[in-house]
């Protein structure tokens, strides 16, 4: 499998998404993955399967509607993480920033991600990386910022109430910050040089960043969880238990920066804690 191939299955699901007028439609079921699933998430999910097939390798899918599926074919099973539209609830909110992520590992896990692609669904904007021959925007080579300044930070919180104050210093720390409503855009945009820093508090399924980490990681970036573990071990899976936070920055020492704020954060909380259990 080739980064073409990816791309060519993205840019169908984009012709044919721009037709589906996602805006105000109603939950369908819950996919596999435990998330309400819409119209348009089976659609793009359905474009994205047929054109694997269509490929003739061996596959092993794992796909955030559809759960695990499996493509006979010649050779070893490569494993193949989908989330076909990432930010569903800003595409039926019709805030006009979701898109497609396909990510191709060697083994299943995240560490031997060999091809990573995002595309964003509104503008048509490709990124795409190969492992060892870096990050692209289409087509343009792409690199992470170089500075240290923490410039634009992107973040997730799925629970706010839970999550922003575990976050609250480093977004205070910033210029400026941005909650996109997409991992996989938010990752490909700090690849990009758009942003310096993403962190994620929650507990992240791995194929909402798989194809994202090889982006960033192609890029020049750095990427662990919120503790500075590695997440290259993580296997894809599309449940929540067992996930990791995130913390993806454009450079070392922008993620140094931040690890030494959360570190901070997190110590004067732990006291907080134990003061209150005096």
């Amino acid at each position: 499998m080739k980064a073409e191939d990816l791309a060519r299955i993205g840019r169908s699901v984009y012709e044919k998404i721009k037709l589906a007028r996602p805006k105000g439609q109603l939950p369908m079921e819950r996919g596999a993955s435990g998330d309400r699933t819409f119209p348009v998430d089976k659609l793009a999910e359905d474009i994205i399967l047929d054109g694997l097939r269509g490929l003739g390798e061996r596959l092993h899918i794992i796909s955030e509607e559809a759960g695990i599926l499996d493509i006979e074919g010649p050779g070893e099973a490569m494993t193949v993480a989908i989330d076909p539209i990432d930010g569903s609830k800003n595409a039926v909110s019709g805030i006009p920033l979701w898109g497609a992520s396909i990510a191709v590992s060697r083994t299943g896990e995240i560490g031997a991600m060999e091809l990573g692609y995002v595309i964003n669904l509104v503008t048509g904007d490709e990124f795409w990386a190969e492992k060892g021959r870096g990050a692209f925007q289409n087509g343009t080579p792409i690199r992470c910022r170089q500075d240290a300044v923490i410039g634009l930070c992107a973040f997730e919180a799925r629970t706010p109430s839970i999550h922003l104050k575990e976050i609250l210093s480093l977004l205070e720390a910033a210029q400026r910050t941005r909650c996109l409503g997409s991992i996989a855009l938010d990752l490909a945009y700090l690849a990009s040089g758009a942003a310096s820093l993403f962190v994620s508090p929650g507990a992240s399924r791995s194929f909402d960043y798989a194809a994202g980490y090889l982006l960033v990681k192609e890029a020049g970036g750095v990427f662990t969880d919120m503790e500075g573990r590695e997440l290259a071990g993580q296997k894809i899976s599309f449940l929540s238990r067992g996930g990791a936070s995130l913390l993806a920055s454009a450079n070392l020492d922008i993620h140094r920066a931040a690890l030494d704020i959360l570190n901070k954060d997190k110590i004067l909380n732990d006291r907080k804690e134990k003061n209150k259990n005096r």
